[in-house]
């Protein structure tokens, strides 16, 4: 997924958003080679103040990306690796005695990027210590509210191919995610490039010398910019008409939530801000709507034994749901 695909040369849009990408994606594939969707999609996740799950088998730079994107967008960066023994407490933080008084200790859940890698690695009590912060923007901690670094973004990983000793995602926290990504493997040109670069003995830059792009002030001003962005009233019903239909499919036992109808408006004013328009078109919603709603789609048991993918109910759904002209 790329956002070249949806951009209009016709109309240039707001250069400082569509500056910043193309900064972006220059700092970070001097480190990480193939990658430039979802380099786009975790930028947009920090544009919208939206949260990312990526999923994809070991070695495809899923961690490595994150961490060159926070510090390209200048933001500070914090990783939590998680394992079946992890509490809650090793994320959010707590109270510790320190001279004769409770004083708070922040986790590393206070920081502007977090990747929660292998998130399904731990269990159900710990996964559930990220939803307040995922969805409120802070954190309780004997009975005081701590608000994060804004802004604050959740990249969370977990490799499809290894299900044993791991606890899969509940669908409340699945929803609080804007965007699901498969991360695949690069192309076969991108492969033989890293391989004749490491044949020659050229690393790539260290991820120290990615030089940051943007700050944290400036990106909130971006998001404004965004939020700013036009939809109609047919638009606006266009998206809910997808939302419904999903709740109407018969391999689907539930469907896309109102939440999901909200992340997709969301998502599809920044592909029009990146295409070069201020105003959301049918084009933009479609082109959002698989990172937006794979994941949020539960199977029945006899759809996920026939092996049908949520790709292919929300390929379904684009195709009979009319199109606003």
């Amino acid at each position: 997924m790329t956002f070249d695909s949806a951009a209009d040369s016709a109309t240039p849009g707001p250069p400082d958003i569509q500056a910043l990408r193309q900064r972006v994606q220059e700092q970070v594939g001097q480190v990480v080679i193939g990658q430039t969707g979802a380099t786009d999609v975790v930028l947009v996740s920090a544009i919208v103040g939206g949260h990312v799950l990526l999923e994809g088998v070991p070695g495809v730079a899923k961690t490595l990306l994150t961490n060159c994107v926070a510090r390209a967008l200048g933001m500070s960066f914090g990783r939590i690796q998680f394992t079946p023994d992890m509490l809650p407490s090793d994320v959010t933080g707590n109270s510790v005695l320190l001279d004769g008084e409770l004083r708070f200790r922040p986790g590393p859940v206070f920081t502007n990027v977090l990747l929660a890698d292998e998130i399904n690695r731990t269990p159900p009590k710990t996964q559930a210590a990220l939803l307040e912060s995922m969805q409120e923007q802070q954190v309780s901690i004997d009975g005081t509210t701590y608000t994060l670094p804004q802004p604050f973004l959740v990249v969370a990983t977990q490799n499809p191919v290894e299900q044993e000793g791991t606890y899969p995602l509940p669908e409340a926290q699945l929803d609080r995610f804007l965007f699901k990504v498969n991360v695949g493997y690069p192309a076969e040109t991108d492969e033989v490039s890293m391989l004749l670069s490491a044949h020659r003995g050229l690393a790539p830059t260290a991820i120290g010398d990615i030089a940051p792009v943007t700050n944290a002030a400036e990106l909130l001003s971006i998001r404004a910019v965004v939020e700013s962005t036009v939809l109609n009233e047919t638009v606006a019903s266009y998206i809910v008409s997808l939302i419904r239909a999903t709740r109407h499919q018969p391999q689907v036992s539930i469907g896309a939530s109102p939440r999901a109808a909200v992340h997709l408006m969301a998502a599809s004013k920044a592909a029009a801000r990146l295409g070069g328009r201020d105003f959301v078109t049918p084009d933009d919603v479609r082109f959002m709507a698989p990172p937006v709603l794979r994941h949020r789609l539960i199977l029945t048991p006899d759809a996920e034994l026939e092996g049908t993918r949520p790709d292919q109910v929300v390929t379904a759904v684009l195709n009979s749901v009319p199109v606003p002209r």
